[in-house]
């Protein structure tokens, strides 16, 4: 894979990606790669990681992210594997449909840990590290989703919701010690995942109807995004939302 834009800050840089085995996140492993940077990721799927990681030069380790003792651990070793961590990308989070009607206290609470808590607790995590060495870029993981007011996925969208909190205060208390946080907020991205479940002519079409530009956004669309934040080319740039949905929140 030959990078359409060269980064020289992260050569040799090294990146931590949550859920990275499928998806926006394979991408984003594959990206920061190919621009020669020291990769690492963590999944559920243990097969799917461990494939990636024999065809792209990257440190793969299987971990549940709503398990927060073992995530904690699996991020310790990679920090002491690579000496520290330059770039964290909290990607993992699984859009799973629900009826508002239906929801209970328990499944409620493994909706905001699988798509929440440990967007915070990696950041937690890293952060020491990061403020030792007075830089860092972390980047949390939106979606445009709550931004609509999407219906049928309520513990998701309030998740993610949240992580624009969450991203505003990280910034705050991180600044000091030469840490940015960011947050990229996706549209609708065609995966795997998603061409598997949801995917129809007639949904692709009223997509496209709804964005601005005409086409469908891919996972490197949104890699694109996170190689910018992970680099010295966004070194002016905390706090904020970066929407990557081909206009789709102008209506």
């Amino acid at each position: 894979m030959t990078p359409p834009v060269t980064y020289r800050s992260l050569a040799g840089s090294r990146v931590l990606i949550t859920g990275g085995a499928s998806g926006i996140g394979a991408d984003m492993v594959r990206a920061f790669a190919a621009q020669g940077a020291r990769v690492a990721f963590l999944d559920i799927d243990e097969a799917a990681g461990t494939a990636l990681a024999r065809d792209i030069p990257a440190m793969f380790r299987p971990c549940d992210v709503t398990d927060i003792a073992a995530l904690r651990a699996v991020i310790g070793q990679f920090l002491s594997d690579f000496g520290g961590i330059d770039v964290l990308v909290n990607n993992a989070a699984r859009d799973d449909r629900h009826d508002m009607a239906v929801v209970e206290p328990d499944y409620w609470r493994k909706a905001l840990a699988l798509n929440l808590d440990h967007q915070f607790f990696a950041s937690q995590a890293v952060a020491p590290a990061m403020a030792a060495q007075g830089r860092g870029s972390i980047i949390l993981m939106g979606s445009v989703s709550w931004l609509r007011g999407r219906p049928g996925m309520v513990g998701y969208t309030t998740s993610k919701a949240a992580i624009n909190g969450m991203t505003r205060t990280l910034a705050r208390e991180l600044g000091a010690n030469g840490i940015r946080v960011n947050c990229i907020v996706p549209g609708a991205i065609v995966t795997e995942r998603q061409l598997r479940l949801w995917s129809t002519p007639a949904i692709n079409q009223q997509i496209l109807e709804l964005q601005a530009l005409k086409f469908r956004l891919q996972p490197e669309h949104v890699a694109s995004m996170a190689l910018f934040l992970g680099s010295d080319e966004s070194a002016g740039c905390t706090g904020a939302n970066f929407i990557v949905d081909a206009g789709l929140t102008q209506n």
